[in-house]
């Protein structure tokens, strides 16, 4: 698969930018005084931008790039034979979760799909189970779980509480609700995604060298369970199999073909099941079509919709 993260893609204030340093005279400040203003800047920058944006055509992507790279004006233009639209998701180190969160509901209340949902609990609680056994007290995933089920029914119709697709965006933007019913179902994904890396740690253990040179535990602890922390294709991997969910990841970047033409790269999460042996791979998407698509760009994961 191919991340291509070294690839810098200029974008507009859609997401935060990093700030020019010649802004401040940065000469008395040490190399954690700066880490530390930068982080701050672009916290400021990301809380500007809502949690879930509206959906946009997908020329709005276009218009971010006019200035800038032509091959990502092309690669736009071929996603455009494929897909209609794009929601922005805010760019804060969750962005992942929340992008996987929303288009999930989102698919759930579109579709009324009441056999997936009863799917999905049982993986629920076999992710609970796992937790159980890796020695996880009730205490501390509890509570996320039972909001990530309570989200789940609420977006099925004909219940006491059940919700609109309006209703659900203006829940996913606001604060009160974001700061503790939405950080406690992205907590809720964290945590699952956790469970099944330590669950299948010897599968996990070769990726997880090559992206950050430690244990599967330490991964887990500083870059997977904390908030704001990114994804990349081990915490995917996880949660796709945990929750047994395809998910298609659609690389934008600057990278070109061989052969001279433009294409976009795309990479199906295939779930595994609990009968397929644990070094499988992910498949190439010729025989799936998860209902859940993200757009990568370096750094950050938004919400596309096919036609």
């Amino acid at each position: 698969m191919q991340n291509n993260q070294e690839d810098e893609i200029q974008t507009t204030s859609h997401q935060p930018h990093d700030h020019d340093v010649n802004d401040n005279d940065w000469s008395n400040y040490k190399d954690s005084d700066v880490m530390q203003q930068h982080s701050a800047i672009l916290e400021q920058d990301a809380a500007k931008f809502p949690f879930v944006g509206d959906k946009e055509p997908l020329s709005s992507l276009a218009n971010e790039y006019k200035s800038g790279s032509p091959i990502l004006l092309e690669k736009i233009e071929v996603l455009s034979k494929e897909y209609a639209g794009i929601r922005r998701t805010r760019g804060d180190g969750n962005c992942f979760f929340r992008s996987f969160m929303f288009s999930y509901l989102e698919h759930i209340i579109e579709s009324q799909d009441k056999a997936e949902v009863e799917r999905i609990k049982t993986s629920v609680e076999k992710c609970r189970k796992t937790l159980q056994s890796l020695g996880y007290a009730d205490f501390t995933f509890e509570d996320f779980f039972s909001l990530f089920i309570e989200q789940l029914e609420s977006v099925l119709q004909g219940n006491e509480d059940s919700i609109s697709h309006d209703e659900l965006i203006v829940r996913s933007r606001d604060q009160s609700v974001s700061d503790y019913g939405y950080y406690a179902v992205v907590m809720f994904f964290r945590f699952v995604t956790s469970g099944e890396i330590k669950k299948r740690s010897e599968f996990f253990e070769p990726f997880i060298l090559g992206l950050s040179n430690t244990t599967v535990e330490q991964f887990c602890k500083t870059s997977v369970e904390p908030m704001g922390e990114e994804s990349d294709h081990v915490h995917i991997t996880a949660l796709s199999d945990a929750l047994g969910v395809p998910i298609r990841v659609v690389y934008l970047d600057r990278s070109s073909c061989d052969n001279g033409s433009v294409s976009v790269n795309h990479h199906d999460f295939v779930p595994v099941s609990d009968d397929t042996p644990n070094d499988k791979t992910s498949g190439s998407g010729s025989e799936t079509n998860p209902f859940i698509v993200l757009l990568y760009r370096p750094g950050h994961y938004d919400i596309l919709y096919k036609k």
